[in-house]
């Protein structure tokens, strides 16, 4: 044992495996505590859109009373399609819409007034246990000034002695109800975890292929020219992305997996980030060798916290806010969202993929043309001599 013990201890390798997981422990810790720091308290940043059709006033004051009371931003459409737009498009995190007819309906006893709630559930789960708890609250606040409009308006019209109006107010109580509905529903926490699960799993994936593919090109590098190697690697990444990319998408729709959009754009898309995922794991290899791992330690963790997958990015700082823009996890995690659950299409998601990948295959290539250049200085300069 102490012989084995000795030679494992004099491998390289050893050594870079026990500080790869030093550095999962710190990179982790460092990225997750600083990016997660004061979610709670950025709640002013999520959007809620009131659609007032109510034209007797009481709408407008329940509208200003929300946006004195609320910690969100409260924002007025002009339309309750334009407020369904924005919402699909997730610029809005819930709709509330207040009815045409809901002073009517709140001053009648045999009637009930219902406030309208809508909530995209293709978000992050985080989101819609937050709008479920806003909407509660709004309702019992709208409650509250339904009560005291109620009774005033009970006093003043009728006149009635102080134990009829406690038995108006009592009638009052529960004016107004909620009527949440849910759009793009996702069916099951098994679902609403999918998205995490295809980040997480295809950039891990890329990462390790990518470093086991850096360590068979070092083996086959005396037998094949640099240009050769970069152009069987993209090549393996295509393949490689096409296949597991399917075979992903098949096992989600096998354990019935929710796809709104249909199986053939989730494989296309799915494909598309995975193979971006490759180029860009591997374009830190090129650069720095099996150093670079410790770069794609540092950006799976980025990704995770940055994506939108788990928090909305509404909540993170705006470090990290702005880092989201330029990492290609953000956009896969929109994508698979709209196709899994629904939404907008993803042309823009896909766009930014293309962006991405284009910058790491080029980085890439410039990396090897550098190499290149710099071994073949050398071995000119030794030529020169030995003709000297």
């Amino acid at each position: 044992m102490n012989t084995a013990l000795k030679a494992f201890m004099k491998r390289p390798t050893t050594w870079v495996g026990i500080i790869t997981a030093f550095m999962f422990q710190i990179i982790f810790s460092v990225i997750w505590m600083t990016g997660y720091e004061g979610v709670t308290d950025r709640v002013d940043q999520l959007r809620i859109a009131v659609v007032n059709e109510d034209a007797t006033g009481m709408g407008a004051t329940i509208s200003a009373n929300l946006a004195e009371k609320l910690p969100f931003e409260i924002v007025q459409p002009s339309s309750l399609e334009e407020a369904k737009r924005q919402l699909d498009d997730r610029e809005l995190q819930m709709v509330v819409h207040i009815p045409a007819e809901f002073a009517q309906q709140a001053a009648t006893p045999e009637a009930q007034a219902k406030i309208g709630y809508l909530i995209n559930e293709s978000n992050p789960a985080l989101i819609k246990s937050m709008m479920s708890g806003a909407a509660e609250t709004i309702t019992a606040e709208v409650n509250k000034q339904a009560v005291a409009m109620g009774i005033q308006q009970t006093l003043v019209g009728l006149k009635l002695p102080g134990e009829q109006a406690a038995a108006a107010s009592s009638g009052l109580s529960e004016r107004v109800v909620s009527d949440i509905q849910s759009v793009n529903a996702v069916q099951g926490m098994n679902n609403q975890m999918v998205p995490m699960m295809m980040v997480l799993a295809s950039y891990v994936g890329a990462m390790i292929m990518g470093m086991n593919i850096e360590q068979s090109s070092m083996a086959i590098g005396a037998a094949t020219s640099r240009w050769g190697r970069f152009g069987a690697r993209s090549l393996i990444n295509i393949v490689s992305a096409a296949a597991v990319s399917l075979v992903g998408a098949s096992l989600l729709a096998a354990l019935g997996g929710q796809i709104e959009q249909g199986f053939l754009q989730l494989w296309g898309f799915q494909f598309l980030f995975l193979l971006t995922f490759m180029f860009v794991s591997q374009m830190f290899l090129y650069l720095f060798g099996m150093a670079g791992m410790l770069f794609n330690i540092m950006l799976l963790s980025v990704q995770l916290v940055s994506s939108g997958a788990m928090v909305p990015r509404e909540l993170l700082s705006d470090f990290y806010t702005g880092l989201s823009k330029l990492l290609p996890a953000t956009y896969a995690v929109d994508g698979n969202m709209n196709i899994l659950f629904g939404g907008p299409g993803v042309g823009g998601d896909v766009t930014a993929l293309l962006s991405i990948g284009a910058i790491a295959i080029v980085v890439s290539a410039a990396a090897v043309l550098l190499k290149t250049k710099a071994i073949r200085q050398p071995q000119v300069s030794i030529a020169s001599q030995n003709q000297k």
